[in-house]
C-alpha cells in the first residue's frame, strides 16, 4: 500500500489533496470533441428563469460550451417559467420537428421541478419521446466548479486548513427533503475538496438554516472568515441575496463555467443510456401522462 505523502501533515489532508488532483484533472481534461450519431436526441437544458437579464446570458454561455465540447449534438434552451423559450413551447417545437429529447435539469437536487413540472411538461406534448435526466447533483465536476468560483473570489490553499473560515454553501431550497439531503451532500464534498473546513449548506427559501443563520452558526464555533459558495447555475434574486449576506468573500454563480458544462453532458450521456432515474415517453399520449403520473 502507497504511504501518504510526507508533504501532508494527516491522513485527512492526504486524502483532501487526492481528491483535490482529481477535481481539477477532471475539470480540466481535454475531453474528445466526438460528433454524436444521427438523430441523436435534442439536449434541452431546463433552467428555472429569471427576472435577472443576466440569467440568460449566463446559461446562454454554458451551453456554448456544451456545444463546443459535443460539436453537431443539437442543444436547446427552456425555462420553466419568467424568461423564454418557456420548456413547453420547446418541446411543442421539438415534437413538431419529429425529434426525440433529453431534458436536462439545470438545478442541483430532486424537487419539485424535477420531480413534477419537468415529466408534466413532457406529458403535455403529445408525441414527443423524451427522458429526464437526474439533476446536477453531488459530483466531483459540481464540487470542481464550486471550488473554483470560490478561489477566484479570494480563497486560498491556506484558508482550508484555518480554524477561523468556513463556508456557507447558498441554494434556493426545496421542501422536498431529497433536495435537502442532495444539497447536504454537495457540501460534505466540498469541505473535504476544500482541505476539511466545515461548509455548512444554508437556503434562500423553503428550508432552513438561511445564509444568515448558517453565518451564525460558523461564527459561534469561533469561525469569523466565512465565505459563500454559490450554487447557482446563474444570477438571480436569490444568489445575489445570499452574497450579500457573506462576512468574508461570496463566490459567483457558476455559471459557463467548463466544470459544469461537462457535468451537463455526463447527465445527457447517463439518462441516454438508461443509468440514471429518469422518465421516458413514448410516442403516444396516454403512456406519457401515465409516466409523467408515477
Amino acid at each position: 500500500m502507497t504511504e501518504p505523502d510526507s508533504t501532508f501533515d494527516s491522513a485527512p489532508e492526504w486524502l483532501g489533496g487526492i481528491a483535490e488532483q482529481l477535481g481539477t484533472r477532471l475539470a480540466h481534461l481535454s475531453l474528445p470533441r466526438t460528433r454524436p450519431p444521427m438523430n441523436a436526441p435534442t439536449l434541452v437544458a431546463v433552467g428555472h428563469g429569471s427576472r435577472d437579464p443576466r440569467a440568460r446570458a449566463a446559461l446562454s454561455r454554458l451551453l456554448d460550451r456544451v456545444r463546443e465540447l459535443r460539436p453537431g449534438l443539437d442543444v436547446r434552451l427552456a425555462h420553466i417559467e419568467l424568461n423564454a423559450p418557456l420548456l413547453d413551447d420547446t418541446l411543442a417545437g421539438l415534437a413538431a420537428e419529429g425529434r426525440d429529447a433529453v431534458l436536462v435539469p439545470l438545478l442541483f437536487a430532486p424537487g419539485h421541478h424535477v420531480t413534477h413540472d419537468l415529466p408534466a411538461a413532457v406529458a403535455a406534448a403529445p408525441g414527443l419521446r423524451a427522458r429526464v435526466a437526474a439533476p446536477l447533483g453531488a459530483h466531483p465536476l459540481l464540487v470542481e466548479a464550486l471550488a473554483d468560483r470560490l478561489t477566484q473570489a479570494g480563497w486560498s490553499p491556506e484558508d482550508g486548513t484555518s480554524r477561523a473560515t468556513g463556508v456557507v454553501l447558498a441554494s434556493a431550497g426545496s421542501r422536498d427533503p431529497r433536495s435537502g439531503a442532495e444539497i447536504r451532500r454537495i457540501a460534505a464534498l466540498l469541505g473535504e475538496r476544500l482541505g476539511g473546513v466545515p461548509v455548512l449548506p444554508a437556503y434562500a427559501s423553503a428550508a432552513a438554516p438561511t445564509v444568515p443563520e448558517a453565518v451564525r452558526a460558523l461564527a459561534a464555533g469561533g469561525r469569523h472568515r466565512i465565505a459563500v459558495a454559490s450554487c447557482f447555475t446563474a444570477p438571480g434574486l436569490f444568489a445575489t441575496r445570499a452574497a450579500a449576506h457573506a462576512p468574508w468573500i461570496a463566490a459567483a454563480p457558476l455559471g459557463a463555467h467548463p466544470a459544469l458544462a461537462r457535468l451537463v453532458l455526463h447527465r445527457y450521456d447517463r439518462a441516454l443510456a438508461g443509468r440514471e432515474t429518469g422518465r421516458e415517453t413514448t410516442r403516444t399520449t396516454t403512456r406519457t401522462r401515465e409516466l409523467a403520473a408515477i
